[in-house]
């Protein structure tokens, strides 16, 4: 997030995503910034409502564990599990949230395609109470910018 505060944000059809696809090296500019960040908010950490008003304020940057096969093998519903882990690995962004049977959960793109999950979501049901790290970890780190 602090690099696209600095340098702007390209759109990914002028530099797509090609991790797994044999392509090593650093991260370049390509093209033309399309969107510019004027700053990085924090969302309080293990508080759902926290990471829930940060969503609602548009797309936030969240963390997860995405090692283990329970998180790997998701294919829909509500990922509402502890065996996902809590040992954060891979940042991916929060677009929305929702509820289905008094469970909250958060709508999560992931940055693995339209093959993976849900076509390339997973939903991820919120957890209440101190310190809720949330299903995944989902609310240990999160940030959203301010544009």
């Amino acid at each position: 997030m602090e690099y696209v505060e600095s340098n702007g944000q390209t759109t990914e059809a002028s530099y797509p995503y090609t991790s797994g696809t044999g392509n090593t090296g650093t991260c370049q500019q390509k093209g033309s910034p399309v969107a510019h960040v004027t700053g990085v908010n924090t969302v309080k950490r293990w508080s759902s409502s926290s990471l829930l008003a940060a969503i609602a304020q548009g797309p936030t940057s969240v963390t997860v564990e995405a090692d283990t096969a329970t998180f790997q093998g998701y294919t829909g519903g509500i990922m509402n599990s502890s065996s996902c882990g809590t040992s954060l690995d891979h940042a991916i962004t929060a677009v929305g949230y929702g509820e289905q049977d008094g469970q909250k959960y958060y709508i999560v793109r992931n940055s693995w395609g339209p093959t993976w999950g849900d076509k390339g979501y997973i939903n991820i049901a919120t957890q209440d109470g101190w310190f809720a790290r949330g299903i995944c970890g989902i609310q240990q780190t999160s940030v959203w910018p301010s544009m």
